[in-house]
């Protein structure tokens, strides 16, 4: 890279345009939209879709409710036309759609495309011209004077086939291709050289698009140029204003969005922003955001996976797994403040007297896109102690104590250290399994008790377990169940443990459904040693937990449970 860079480029100028408004408007409803998935991304593909693949993505964009699809360039390959004809032929176009083709301004070009729409019910005939200063002079090498007269030839032209088939509703689309960097009175002259010919009205409906064909300026700066077109165009009120934006500079969202605000009403574009160089811009993202501020984008994708599915088989093209909305981690935490955050929101939801989505870091709700909480909440070595009990509540109606939530969280730590990866939701419940004694067949296993309540209110218990394969009966006699458990315990192993906390809940909200009861002891020295269990009867799974914390004193006291 140079180190003065602007020895060779030259930053983009534009016309001071104090006059703007657009910076106080907001987007109050959603744009006609139009998907160019099947001619504008197709030629951008490696692999272009042949005739099934245009077919399945044809019926994609009708099931997420486009009411404009860009089909074809049916007079540049014979696949295209075929696939126009099949669709007009085989009457695959509902009622309420118009497809759209396109064809440069060559009087060839232009007679082809409407043999391929014969028969159409309605449709949009899009002819574009680059307008740009740097491409009259190095391309084209023709004046303005000749480059609007192109325009205006290939207008009278398609006007005059478009009446030879008066059977069809037409809608005629201009561009001025390189729009963004045309020089405005230039743009604004060609544009209003077009309508003069179309004459546009009710009964002849016409697009203006104005793309930005290779983005060169901010986004602010296109919300200006359409701004000033759309206050100097002659005939405003009798067009569709409609943008193209490219994703040059990372920014076509934004130029789009910027662009809404300005003034026009349409967008064209791409699923998931498939395109040329970077791509057109993302109409999935725009329609969401316009979701996540309670616009209803009037498209659907409330199967956003199935919807990436078939575009990644289309496109032979990898969604990016952190890809707006749709990649496989956009609604993932792996830090432990965005997953405490995240679990603390849908904790609040259950409480919340308002219908309104509030949970920090998650934009929108991922079930309104068929999404799943699974993975909301992964686990690894950079997770906090949020993580895993998410994953433990999601999968297994688990509600940890908060206690019990850090010292698992540093059993999860030194586990995902060690794996040096990502733990999956089998491992951690393994691993809380494991850490906490839950088994089939515990290491101190309650076999059965029996429990007397004496005149004093004290209790008299006998534990019946088993204990490293022997079994053996236990007796003891305290303030409650778990307190005369523990002296039983405490006659066969004489150490000093108390219990400091305890908890439980059932698994479910039907009446037989299991209990789960977790208990923390203190030894001497104040350590904490954990046991839960889970049974269909609260008090046997109090008294396992019990056990369980002791059967963990004793392993990391390296005390044997046959003693």
């Amino acid at each position: 890279m140079l180190e003065q860079p602007q020895q060779k480029y030259r930053p983009f100028i534009f016309m001071d345009f104090p006059e703007r408004t657009w910076p106080s408007r907001r987007i109050q409803q959603a744009p006609m939209w139009c998907s160019t998935d099947m001619r504008d991304g197709n030629q951008a593909l490696a692999n272009p879709m042949d005739h099934d693949k245009k077919k399945a993505f044809f019926e994609l964009l009708l099931g997420c409710g486009f009411k404009q699809i860009e089909v074809a360039f049916p007079a540049a390959s014979q696949t295209d036309f075929n696939f126009v004809r099949y669709l007009i032929e085989e009457q695959k176009i509902p009622d309420d759609i118009t497809i759209q083709v396109m064809t440069q301004a060559r009087a060839d070009l232009i007679d082809r495309t409407f043999a391929a729409l014969k028969g159409a019910k309605s449709a949009i005939v899009h002819v574009y011209n680059a307008t740009a200063e740097v491409f009259r002079r190095i391309v084209f090498q023709k004046s303005r004077a000749e480059i609007i007269q192109l325009a205006i030839a290939a207008t009278a032209q398609i006007k005059a086939r478009c009446a030879e088939q008066a059977d069809t509703q037409w809608t005629y689309q201009y561009s001025p291709e390189t729009f963004c960097f045309t020089e405005m009175d230039f743009a604004l002259e060609i544009c209003e050289a077009v309508a003069a010919v179309w004459q546009p009205s009710a009964d002849r409906p016409m697009i203006i698009n104005l793309p930005t064909t290779v983005e060169v300026s901010t986004p602010n700066v296109f919300a200006d140029q359409i701004e000033y077109f759309c206050q100097h165009f002659s005939q405003r009120d009798a067009v569709s204003i409609s943008i193209h934006p490219h994703n040059d500079r990372g920014t076509g969202v934004a130029t789009a969005e910027l662009a809404l605000m300005a003034g026009a009403d349409r967008v064209e574009g791409c699923l998931f922003g498939n395109g040329e160089r970077t791509g057109n811009v993302d109409l999935v993202n725009i329609a969401l955001n316009l979701y996540s501020q309670g616009i209803a984008p009037q498209l659907d994708f409330s199967d956003i996976r199935k919807v990436a599915e078939i575009v990644q088989q289309c496109n032979e093209l990898p969604i990016h797994p952190r890809h707006p909305y749709v990649g496989e981690l956009v609604f993932t935490a792996f830090s432990g403040s965005h997953q405490d955050a995240i679990k603390k929101g849908f904790q609040a939801r259950q409480q919340q007297t308002h219908c309104y989505w509030e949970v920090p870091y998650l934009p929108i709700d991922p079930a309104d896109l068929g999404c799943s909480y699974e993975a909301v909440i992964r686990v690894n070595s950079q997770s906090g102690k949020s993580g895993a009990s998410w994953i433990l509540q999601q999968n297994h109606g688990l509600e940890l104590p908060a206690s019990l939530q850090r010292d698992f969280s540093q059993v999860i730590q030194q586990h995902t250290e060690q794996a040096n990866r990502e733990l999956s939701a089998a491992e951690i419940w393994q691993i809380f399994c494991q850490s906490y004694g839950i088994h089939a067949t515990p290491h101190l296993q309650l076999l059965d008790y029996q429990s007397q309540k004496m005149t004093d209110a004290s209790y008299q218990v006998q534990l019946n377990i088993d204990a490293a394969g022997r079994k053996s009966k236990l007796q003891g006699h305290g303030n409650g169940l778990l307190s005369a458990s523990l002296l039983a315990l405490q006659h066969k192993w004489p150490v000093a443990m108390t219990i400091a906390e305890y908890s439980e809940h059932t698994l479910g909200s039907r009446s037989h459904s299991r209990c789960i009861s977790y208990i923390r002891c203190l030894d001497a020295q104040g350590q904490s040693y954990w046991g839960v269990a889970i049974d269909h009867d609260i008090a046997s799974s109090s008294v396992q937990a019990l056990l369980n914390a002791h059967a963990n004193y004793l392993a990391q006291q390296g005390l044997s449970l046959s003693a």
